[in-house]
């Protein structure tokens, strides 16, 4: 059930993992586009104008980090979230620096990418919680 009416766009390289974020996040959000590469990102967020935008991290040729950079720069949507398999701090700290509020480890998805999207709209910082354990000292190794 829809809390807010959050419009999102969503971006991965990988088709199969793409469907399946949708299949995730369609009964809670309006998916109003996805795209497979950074620059598609920028170029669909630029039409749609979603107010989350949900991006992998690593893809080719301009990456979910320098793709948030452009987003957020440019206004093009409220907030950014990372959904990425990279459970690496200094690729977070990135993130993080980029201005995206929201870094959620791929095996985390079922349990913190929504909660992640809420927080990320309302201006508030996300950590799944793979990588708030290893931020903590605790993680996996």
């Amino acid at each position: 059930m829809r809390q807010l009416n959050l419009r999102l766009l969503l971006a991965d390289d990988h088709d199969g993992l793409l469907r399946e974020i949708v299949r995730l996040l369609a009964d809670e959000f309006e998916i109003v586009g996805t795209a497979s590469n950074g620059a598609a990102l920028v170029d669909l967020a630029a039409k749609l104008k979603p107010d989350v935008v949900v991006t992998d991290v690593k893809m080719p040729g301009l990456s979910g980090i320098d793709a948030a950079r452009k987003l957020l720069a440019l206004q093009l949507c409220k907030a950014v979230v990372a959904l990425t398999m990279y459970i690496d701090l200094e690729v977070a700290k990135a993130a993080l620096e980029a201005g995206i509020l929201g870094y959620v480890a791929k095996v985390d998805a079922g349990d913190d990418l929504i909660p992640a999207i809420y927080k990320a709209a309302k201006g508030e910082t996300f950590l799944s919680s793979t990588i708030a354990s290893k931020l903590s000292g605790h993680g996996r190794s």
